[in-house]
């Protein structure tokens, strides 16, 4: 079957990264954010991914027309923000088949794909949705999940602490069958809000359960807890692994490195911590400073005697005191 994913945001959240790239090329340790996302499909079931671009769709072709990912991909464009629903929509063209996943662009999961559509097969639903236990559910779309027969009955957006339902959130991966698209309203609307509470009335939500990973990687800080979960996970081509820290660069004895992602051609001066941040390709941080939890762009420069935190710096900028 084919795949969607939904890539057509603007990634402000990660400014002014993605003012020189779009949020799926985002680098995350030695591939892009998207093909992190795609790593989960498994080829054996999924062999096309269709990408809703919007912002970045031009660079998106010319990065994907030279990379074997395993899987056939094609990109559609989106002319204008159209939502999820209304992306969705727009890629029907190039769908094939009665049935589809869809993933947001920006996810790190470890969903079983084949558990998902299995149960989905053997429920015989409409759509089914991955749903992913937290502590705190407050800030996320919650399912009221009947784990009796593996239905979600209705959906509560953002609740206030008390009234949720349950503690299954809305995991960002979604599988389902074409005759769907038939419900949706003309132009740009969000799925999760204006399709999937009427299915779940009608009785033909299904939610699949998991645990794992669930990582939205679209903010610094749920960015830097993808690049940690990539290191653990050993999910890169190229770079070595020490303690922590991945890194494709020869780091100086003199500077510490803890829990970090160092790109190629990077350099890091005397005296200087880096922790818990990301380098990209061809950054120069000087001596003496104090990087921690920043993202420091493409071939940036930050000079002698920094002390930053949750910073994030823009491609090719230099930074002084």
């Amino acid at each position: 079957m084919d795949a969607i994913v939904l890539a057509g945001g603007l990634g402000t959240r990660l400014r002014p990264w993605t003012l020189s790239v779009p949020k799926p090329l985002v680098p995350l340790l030695d591939t892009t954010l998207m093909e992190h996302s795609i790593r989960i499909l498994p080829r054996s079931l999924v062999d096309r991914v269709v990408i809703a671009a919007g912002y970045g769709a031009e660079q998106m072709k010319s990065h994907f027309s030279n990379l074997d990912t395993g899987l056939e991909i094609v990109i559609v464009d989106e002319k204008e923000p159209l939502g999820t629903g209304g992306a969705i929509a727009n890629c029907m063209i190039a769908v094939r088949g009665n049935r589809f996943l869809v993933l947001n662009g920006d996810l790190i999961t470890t969903v079983d794909i084949p558990g998902m559509i299995a149960q989905h097969e053997s429920d015989n639903r409409l759509a089914t949705i991955s749903l992913w236990p937290v502590e705190n559910p407050n800030r996320f779309g919650v399912a009221d999940f009947d784990s009796s027969n593996r239905a979600i009955k209705r959906f509560q957006e953002k609740p206030d602490p008390g009234e949720e339902y349950s503690n299954l959130i809305n995991a960002g991966c979604y599988l389902i069958e074409r005759e769907v698209i038939d419900e949706m309203p003309d132009g740009p609307h969000s799925i999760e809000r204006e399709v999937f509470p009427s299915i779940a009335e009608s009785g033909n939500m299904g939610g699949f359960c998991y645990t794992g990973r669930f990582i939205d990687a679209g903010t610094p800080s749920s960015y830097l807890d993808a690049m940690r979960a990539a290191i653990e996970d050993r999910s890169f081509n190229q770079g070595e692994v020490t303690g922590t820290t991945w890194s494709m660069s020869d780091i100086d004895d003199d500077s510490s490195v803890i829990s970090s992602a160092i790109g190629q051609r990077c350099t890091i001066g005397r005296n200087t911590v880096v922790r818990s941040s990301a380098i990209l390709d061809g950054a120069s941080i000087g001596s003496n400073c104090h990087i921690e939890g920043c993202l420091i762009g493409r071939d940036a420069v930050i000079g002698d005697n920094v002390n930053m935190a949750g910073r994030v710096v823009a491609f090719n900028h230099h930074w002084n005191i």
